[in-house]
């Protein structure tokens, strides 16, 4: 038994065991209960015990003596902490400016778009004479609908007028060529890559406290350069071939990379076909206006004995380019947080990139050299055995496998 005004442990240890399952009003009774059966003093004895303030060990005694019966609430009407919204009726409407779409941008609001944290609108806040904590400016913006969201990259600009007739037109050609057993390859270049001890991102497992230290800031390597990968993605076998390239991203190159995966793949794994389709989008090295492009396709026609069909996506949809997010999306996850400190680490990342669905990537190094500049004139395409289709010849087009020289560049 504890002396008057001395903590009672058998009371904090019944305190400390039932208190997870009561509420707020039922620990009240059970500690007024107890300073009664203490007695004198036994308010500031069940406070020392158990650590709850003597104002609420009283309250519980008082509780008890008045007889008041449960009515299901654990606190009386209006008790509690009010609101912050409520002892200062201007803090929801200056949240509200400073936050609001329509408002964010003014250059007269004292807080830009740009710096959004909780903690910046509530010094924003407390700069405007509402004193407030970040979170209770982040309680508020849930209250009021708002979350963090990222941009969402939806709007795609004007849409060319023939846009869905274009994807159309050039998925019955996929299924026209891959019901004869015909190839259809999606092409385009990947991202350039700086090659050395540069930040990459994404992360990987490492030993704690251990992660790769790279460059801080991201100059190229002029010795080792940029590192400048041409994909083709195989639509009917999930396959895809790169071949990473060293000196710069033209028509040749993107047609050389055809060429070395016919030579080592596409002859063998379509021996009865004498038909090609690409896939490409509307610009860079493969572009529709690019001459070269269409120069260094009928020359590769004439070498093979194929007939090429080229269908390029609309202006403004290479997103929607299968080898985008069949292939190199693929080759980003399995490099993530990988310094790419080499040209042939590149070639052995992107070899070995797998997925559940069966895709598995042959990757080559071309050292070649592919002087930009050359230029071919309207004339020499035209002479090309080139048929374009009926509908938007520029778009589609069909080179004849003639054997004819390649036109000299201008």
């Amino acid at each position: 038994m504890a002396g008057e005004g001395q903590p009672d442990e058998s009371v904090g240890r019944r305190y400390a065991a039932l208190r997870p399952y009561l509420d707020e009003r039922q620990r009240r009774l059970l500690l007024g209960a107890e300073a009664a059966e203490l007695g004198r003093g036994g308010i500031k004895a069940v406070s020392l015990a158990t650590g709850v303030h003597p104002d609420t060990v009283a309250k519980g005694v008082r509780e008890l003596e008045g007889g008041v019966e449960p009515t299901g609430r654990v606190r009386a009407p209006g008790g509690g902490r009010k609101p912050a919204t409520e002892n200062d009726p201007g803090l929801a409407p200056a949240l509200r400016a400073l936050v609001d779409p329509q408002t964010r941008g003014d250059p007269t609001s004292p807080l830009v778009w740009t710096t959004k944290s909780t903690r910046n609108l509530a010094d924003a806040l407390a700069g405007a004479g509402h004193p407030v904590s970040d979170r209770t400016v982040a309680r508020m913006l849930r209250a009021q609908g708002f979350s963090l969201q990222a941009n969402a990259k939806v709007t795609e600009g004007r849409q060319h007028v023939d846009r869905d007739a274009q994807f159309g037109y050039l998925n019955d050609a996929v299924v026209e060529h891959l019901a004869v057993g015909a190839p259809v390859v999606s092409v385009d270049t990947k991202k350039k890559e700086l090659v050395g001890e540069f930040h990459n991102g994404g992360r990987e497992y490492q030993p704690t406290g251990s992660p790769v230290r790279v460059n801080v800031h991201d100059f190229p390597d002029k010795e080792l350069g940029k590192a400048i990968p041409y994909g083709i993605y195989d639509v009917a076998a999930n396959t895809g071939w790169v071949s990473v390239g060293a000196d710069h991203d033209t028509s040749a190159f993107a047609v050389e990379t055809l060429r070395r995966w016919w030579d080592t793949v596409g002859r063998h794994r379509y021996p009865d076909t004498d038909r090609l389709l690409i896939c490409a989008d509307g610009g860079g090295s493969n572009g529709y206006r690019v001459r070269a492009w269409k120069i260094e396709l009928a020359a590769f026609a004439a070498e093979t004995g194929l007939t090429i069909t080229v269908c390029h996506l609309p202006p403004g949809t290479s997103k929607w380019n299968k080898i985008e997010h069949r292939l190199f999306s693929q080759i980003t996850l399995n490099w993530r947080g990988r310094p790419l400190t080499s040209h042939q680490i590149i070639v052995d990342l992107i070899g070995a990139t797998r997925t559940s669905t069966g895709l598995t990537v042959r990757a080559e190094l071309d050292t070649g050299t592919y002087p930009t500049g050359i230029r071919y004139t309207k004339a020499q395409v035209d002479a090309l055995p080139i048929t374009r289709h009926d509908f938007h010849g520029d778009w589609n087009y069909t080179f004849a496998p003639p054997t004819a020289d390649t036109p000299t560049p201008t």
